[in-house]
């Protein structure tokens, strides 16, 4: 099983929440554009001044996804479920 990549964008201020959810629209556009086969994206308010928008993709199209959309960090993706 390859291992996946949260690719993560970082909003700071009262506007983090509604920015990261903005955000991810764009990245659901970004994926349909390219009819690219990844379906978790998302947000998540970490408290009221920051919040995240992320994609998660495979460790091997991660540099290319790096490149082209150019998140703020990345970090292992663990499910929750596990």
């Amino acid at each position: 099983m390859s291992r996946k990549i949260k690719l993560i964008w970082d909003f700071r201020g009262e506007a983090a929440a509604k920015t990261a959810e903005h955000h991810d629209i764009h990245l659901k556009e970004y994926l349909e554009k390219e009819n690219s086969t990844i379906e978790k994206t998302g947000f998540e308010a970490i408290n009221e001044m920051h919040a995240i928008a992320f994609i998660v993709v495979e460790e091997k199209d991660m540099i290319r996804f790096r490149d082209v959309l150019k998140p703020h960090r990345g970090e292992l993706f663990e499910p929750k479920n596990q």
